[in-house]
């Protein structure tokens, strides 16, 4: 056990998902996994193994922002020596050739946290994928004729904003969408040296006039990330 996770050791893959929601972990494990038994509902943060195309895989929820998903990450990499770790989220699109709907692959991921700088105040550390993951990742996205887009993404502390026309700039500068937790996630896979992606299907339209998503087809309907990114993990 570790602080936030009841699994055992052994419990839980070296290969996982990280979707935010824990309902989001629940469609998926029981609709991609064969087998899947749950490892941990410690707060509701539901967590489960199970196998995919014979491959042992976890997947669990992490919460929104920042914060939660370093918690969750730091514990699964440290205590429970996770080596691919794969978030598959929502996002808001910041360029306006990214549409509801699409998927984003994140590059890299800039941010307004000071989650890194506590660690390092006089450096700018940039936040990247995994090269391996994000070139795996793009070649199955296109091989299943899925609408993808590469590029940076921002990764926010604040979902009610009051820099609109600042992360609005951003989308013309080659940031492609706006989320809570691609920053710390991709800085934790520097910091233990494991890979991290972050996979994000567009919720909404920051710069285009096109109709959200409800919180039903945000929990169950974004299959394409699941499916892409349990291709990745298992891909050799």
């Amino acid at each position: 056990m570790s602080t936030h996770i009841e699994a055992k050791k052994g419990e839980i893959a070296d290969k996982i998902l990280l979707p935010g929601d824990p309902l989001r972990a629940k469609f998926i494990a029981e609709n991609y996994l064969e087998d899947a038994k749950l490892f941990n509902n410690v707060r509701g943060m539901l967590g489960y193994t199970g196998t995919y195309k014979g491959h042992r895989v976890s997947v669990m929820g992490t919460g929104m922002g920042i914060p939660s998903i370093s918690i969750y990450a730091h514990e699964l990499i440290t205590e429970y020596d996770v080596k691919k770790l794969i978030r598959v989220g929502t996002a808001g699109a910041l360029a306006k050739d990214v549409h509801v709907r699409e998927m984003v692959l994140a590059q890299a991921a800039a941010t307004m946290s000071s989650f890194v700088r506590n660690d390092w105040p006089e450096y700018d550390f940039p936040q990247i994928a995994d090269f391996d993951l994000l070139d795996k990742a793009y070649h199955i996205a296109n091989d299943l004729d899925i609408t993808t887009h590469v590029g940076s993404v921002l990764s926010t502390d604040i979902f009610y904003s009051d820099f609109y026309e600042k992360n609005v700039k951003l989308g013309t500068m080659g940031v492609k969408a706006v989320e809570m937790e691609a920053a710390a996630l991709y800085y934790l896979g520097a910091k233990f040296g494991v890979q991290t992606l972050g996979i994000m299907t567009i919720s909404d339209s920051l710069v285009n006039d096109e109709p959200d998503t409800t919180a039903e087809e945000r929990q169950t309907t974004f299959t394409n990330m699941m499916t892409v990114g349990l291709e990745t993990l298992i891909a050799e």
